[in-house]
């Protein structure tokens, strides 16, 4: 595979592929991108233009050019000269395997397709395609331009230097990749997500708290720690000079109890759905999602800063 890029093709410019955009260009990387959308340049313009100043503040480099892109309605052509490809078309399998089956047919074989999808599986999605071995997930958590993380999930079909070149790029690029060794449905961090959120709407649901209180006991409690280490390290530290070991043989029987009463396997009933919008509607004070976003991004920079010093 490729061991050096120096050209990035974005194949799918909504949301998180115009977010992926700025962030390449940001690193000094020209960017060819794709999408049907007649908005999608618009829409690339104006992300690169809101995000510019502040991927300069997180270490940008100073003669990244913010106009290094090319717009191209047929993805084919945006596949020229391209060393790395991120596919962030929408999350629907057929789309993203007819996608990935022309972006792999146009393309030489050395080269990465990673696939932006949040959920779906490596080995499904390179069905059709006559060189799998070099189809892999590198699932960013949104913003992308913002957070750090990278999960890449080479699956069944993946080859290891596919997968070894793209956690190459993308930590030569100031992102964090991990890798995930075993395919499984919505990888690694959307997984942890959903199991915290299944325990908040089931304690909603039994009326032991209220939405916002169970969102202020993650966002004012153990949300602060782990925006600084994981609950494995969090845990060892929780343990004293005896670290993780003395955790594990003092205060685990505490925790399986806990685990023995956590929700059963639930579906969320209508009145239950209707409680959550509620619930968030109060908790947020009818703020719109945009100016929402635009407050989570101004405390994700000043939290990214942080962490730097």
């Amino acid at each position: 595979m490729r061991s050096e890029v120096k050209r990035v093709a974005v194949i799918g410019a909504g949301t998180i592929g115009a977010s992926w955009a700025a962030y390449f260009l940001s690193r000094g990387l020209p960017v060819a991108v794709s999408d049907p959308s007649p908005g999608a340049p618009d829409l690339m313009r104006r992300m690169v233009e809101g995000a510019w100043p502040i991927l300069m503040r997180l270490g940008g480099k100073a003669d990244a050019d913010p106009a290094a892109w090319t717009f191209h309605a047929d993805p084919v052509a945006a596949l020229e000269g391209a060393d790395f490809v991120q596919e962030s078309a929408p999350e629907r399998l057929d789309i993203k395997q007819d996608l990935l089956h022309r972006i792999d047919a146009a393309l030489p074989a050395d080269v990465v397709i990673a696939s932006s999808t949040s959920g779906f599986l490596a080995s499904l999605l390179s069905e059709r395609c006559a060189h799998p071995d070099r189809v892999l997930i590198g699932h960013p958590f949104n913003p992308p331009h913002l957070i750090p993380l990278v999960e890449v999930v080479g699956g069944a079909k993946g080859s290891p230097a596919a997968v070894a070149a793209a956690m190459e790029f993308y930590r030569a690029i100031g992102k964090r990749p991990i890798e995930i060794r075993k395919e499984v449905p919505g990888h690694l961090a959307n997984r942890l997500q959903a199991a915290l959120w299944r325990e908040a709407v089931h304690l909603v649901a039994e009326g032991v708290a209220s939405v916002a209180d169970v969102d202020a006991a993650i966002s004012e409690g153990p949300g602060l720690r782990w925006a600084l280490m994981g609950p494995h390290a969090t845990f060892h530290l929780a343990g004293g000079e005896g670290g993780i070991d003395h955790f594990l043989h003092h205060l685990l029987p505490a925790v399986t109890s806990w685990w023995k009463d956590l929700g059963s396997e639930m579906t969320v009933a209508e009145a239950v759905q209707r409680t959550l919008v509620q619930g968030v509607a109060e908790e947020t004070g009818g703020a719109s999602t945009a100016e929402l976003a635009r407050r989570r991004d101004a405390a994700l920079v000043r939290l990214l800063e942080a962490r730097s010093l």
